[in-house]
């Protein structure tokens, strides 16, 4: 894996490094770059915190999701690009402060040239009651973003369809994403980008461990079932509390979610309670987490289908000899 410049030495929010003799070099080649770009011409950050803490958030997310792109191959190749291929990303717009934060990194990268993709954003409006239709397309429009806002009622089939005490996370987010795919194919876009983050995967790795029986989180980049759409979460690395600080800095127009948040006692919640509690007690574990999620052991595990057991044995003394 080729490792980004590491101008925030850590991944995570939480605590700061000696700086390194590379980092230090690095810190001075960014500066001298930005010295050349003003990121005031982008128009979602005219209005942004001048001061250091903030820039030290900007970089952060945009180092870890740099660091995303290239671990997890989502950018195009050079022969790609090579051959006048641009790539063109649907970038899912929800409201919430993920996926605000997701397009303007993205749209910050695209605009220092280190992301050779055209970008549509689309919201999918689901039918909410007391959804505000205005908020997206307003703001979308106000900084000359490229859009498309799709309106499906997917709200009435889900009410419908499950009990006031079931979950609805599960069809409600099958139902969207089957739109976004069609939205997709219908601009010719070769990849849905979504805003998931750190936590988010660790909270679907609990769930999958303590309800699922199985050892899973959310895949970084996959292939949709259809085949034809690339799906990708290019801020898997990057912390929540430093999307929200992002958020609040940018004043982004936060759209709540009144369908998921209506309902009270679900299990991802609680699962985010408890990576909290550890958070609290031994600070750093969100970091260690996410790390072990990559340094998977195969034969330290029980699953013989990812490890054959059977190739486990101690040689006799004349294959030893013969190997000598």
């Amino acid at each position: 894996m080729n490792i980004i410049p590491d101008l925030t030495p850590n991944i995570s929010s939480e605590g700061v490094q000696t700086p390194t003799k590379a980092t230090e070099d690095a810190q001075v080649q960014e500066t001298e770059k930005a010295a050349e770009l003003n990121i005031d011409d982008l128009s979602l950050f005219r209005n942004a915190p001048s001061g250091l803490s903030f820039k030290k958030l900007r970089k952060r997310l945009i180092k870890n999701t740099r660091q995303a792109l290239d671990d997890f191959a989502m950018l195009p190749t050079p022969e790609e690009t090579a051959a006048g291929k641009r790539p063109r990303w649907l970038v899912g717009i929800s409201g919430g402060k993920d996926s605000y934060g997701l397009l303007a990194i993205l749209m910050e990268l695209q605009w220092r040239g280190l992301l050779p993709v055209d970008l549509l954003a689309c919201n999918l409006d689901q039918g909410q009651p007391n959804f505000p239709k205005h908020i997206l397309p307003e703001f979308l429009e106000k900084h000359g973003i490229p859009h498309r806002i799709e309106y499906q009622d997917t709200y009435s089939v889900v009410v419908d369809k499950i009990s006031e005490n079931s979950t609805y996370c599960a069809l409600c987010s099958r139902l969207r994403r089957g739109h976004l795919y069609r939205v997709a194919r219908e601009e010719g876009c070769d990849a849905l980008i979504l805003g998931h983050h750190r936590e988010d995967l660790l909270e679907t790795f609990f769930l999958n461990f303590f309800h699922g029986a199985r050892l899973a989180s959310m895949s970084p980049k996959l292939i949709n079932d259809a085949g034809d759409v690339m799906v990708m979460r290019p801020l898997v690395y990057c912390a929540e509390d430093d999307l929200e600080k992002f958020a609040k800095a940018l004043e982004f127009p936060i759209i709540p979610c009144d369908l998921c948040g209506s309902q009270d006692g679900l299990q991802r919640n609680v699962m985010k309670q408890m990576i909290h509690d550890i958070e609290t007690k031994m600070p750093g574990r969100k970091d260690r987490m996410i790390k072990a999620l990559g340094n998977i052991r195969p034969s330290h595990m029980l699953d013989t289908s990812l490890f054959d057991f059977n190739e486990i044995g101690i040689k006799d003394e004349k294959e030893q000899d013969d190997n000598q």
